[in-house]
């Protein structure tokens, strides 16, 4: 089975040097005996990239069973031992500010981190902090001491093309940095379920297991891209399909970081989907891309700019739009208060509207801010084909909303024999005085009422 995974945690070899390498306009050097090499641009790249390894822990949760009052009397104590899993993960990261000691390297690498140390290249140890990190585009940046560290230089992703030549440099497998080579393979790749927000640069020089949030460079040892998973098959090793974020995200990303610790993103408000060729012709057009809005929602960026359900949005910021996924990554790195320019196609004729970026709606809701009787519940507002609904997220043993009969996965379709589908639908109908509230919810199969009183 080939399956796709993040290439972080604990072989490729050499340094594999392709025919082609010779010509003329590639910056290689020549020695005595004239054969190419691309050593002297490694040896000015390696020192920027380190290998990464973390302790942490994880806390188990317990077997629901362990929960029922007639299971648990037989059981007495078990849930009060300690239920925590030890963690270690190997991975790389990149020296981008040696000034300042940051560190770029994948989320995934470092999450649930409680002790992070740094080898360089010479062997030489470092311990790391975390000062910020982003699972949805899998970047987390660290700061170490600056004795000896050595940045490496930032290319453009924009400009890459198919057949450009890559060197990955990374810790595969834990055993040490290691160079591979090879070339852009694809661009842009979407849709592949590893992140929220995705864009990779696709390549086929050899990335494994460890070279996660290790350097991507070009052939002047410039930094395009921060290496993030590979396709492999049966989960193990690689078949020359390897992923990388451009490294012109991962500055946007990294900015916000540095300054926030975190990632303001701001929130446009639509409901999209990719433009078909039937949706075309449905509209009378010739288009061959574009994404068409299929909802706006209320008090929102989107509104406010007068966008409306059935534009095509054509274009952004004079950037032209290939895909829902591409407008998704587009607004995804934007922040609050952004302007963006967005070129519609309304009734075939075509308009721009500018659009000032919003703050992301908060989309969970703790369930003491609902009723105390609701205590314990975590409650999400989420999309599924254009559609809102309410999904109870989170139920904490022994709470109030446990013993009431709520799960974690439960879809709350109606309060007081009213539709929900909001949280907002939610707050409207059940306040903190009642005392009796009303489920209808849905628990995989099946459908049920709870009452709670």
């Amino acid at each position: 089975m080939i399956g796709l995974i993040k290439s972080g945690f604990l072989l490729s070899l050499l340094l594999t040097v392709l025919p082609s390498l010779a010509l003329a306009d590639i910056p290689t050097k020549a020695p005595d005996n004239g054969v190419p090499t691309l050593a002297p641009m490694v040896e000015k790249a390696r020192p920027a990239v380190v290998n990464i390894a973390t302790t942490g822990h994880v806390d188990i949760k317990n077997h629901p069973l362990l929960n029922d009052p007639f299971f648990k009397r037989f059981f007495e104590g078990y849930n009060d031992l300690p239920q925590r899993k030890e963690t270690k993960s190997l991975g790389s990261g990149v020296v981008i500010d040696a000034d300042n000691g940051y560190i770029v390297t994948n989320h995934h690498v470092v999450e649930d981190a409680h002790e992070i140390a740094i080898t360089m290249h010479n062997g030489h140890h470092l311990d790391a902090k975390l000062i910020g990190s982003d699972p949805e585009v899998d970047i987390a940046i660290l700061q170490a001491d600056i004795e000896g560290l050595q940045a490496i230089p930032f290319g453009d992703s924009d400009t890459l093309r198919v057949g450009d030549f890559a060197v990955a440099i990374g810790n595969p497998f834990g055993l040490g940095q290691t160079v591979t080579s090879g070339i852009v393979s694809a661009l842009g790749r979407t849709g592949l379920g590893i992140e929220g927000y995705e864009n990779f640069i696709q390549t086929d020089a050899s990335i494994n297991p460890g070279n996660s949030g290790g350097a991507l460079v070009n052939l002047k040892g410039e930094l395009i891209g921060i290496n993030t998973a590979i396709l492999a098959a049966g989960g193990q090793g690689n078949v020359g399909i390897g992923f990388a974020i451009p490294i012109n995200m991962v500055r946007k990303i990294a900015d916000q970081l540095i300054e926030y610790g975190e990632v303001r993103r701001g929130m446009l408000g639509v409901i999209m989907q990719n433009l078909t060729p039937e949706l075309s012709r449905a509209f009378g057009l010739d288009l061959h891309q574009g994404v068409v809005i299929s909802q706006v929602i209320e008090d929102t960026a989107a509104e406010e700019a007068g966008l409306q359900a059935g534009d095509i949005v054509v274009a952004i910021n004079g950037t032209p739009i290939k895909s829902a996924s591409a407008m998704r990554n587009m607004v995804g790195l934007l922040r609050v208060g952004d302007e963006m320019d967005i070129s519609v196609i309304r009734d075939g004729k075509k308009q721009t509207m500018r659009a000032v970026i919003g703050d992301v709606k908060d989309s969970t809701l703790a369930g003491t801010k609902i009723n105390q009787r609701l205590a314990g519940a975590t409650i999400e507002e989420k999309e599924q084909n254009g559609k809102s609904m309410l999904v109870v997220t989170e139920v904490q043993n022994a709470s109030a909303a446990w013993n009431a009969h709520l799960r974690e996965g439960d879809i709350i379709l109606s309060v007081n024999r009213r539709p929900v589908k909001t949280l907002a639908d939610l707050q409207q109908i059940v306040t903190d005085k009642d005392a009796h509230i009303l489920l209808n919810i849905q628990r995989g199969r099946t459908a049920l009422f709870v009452l709670i009183e």
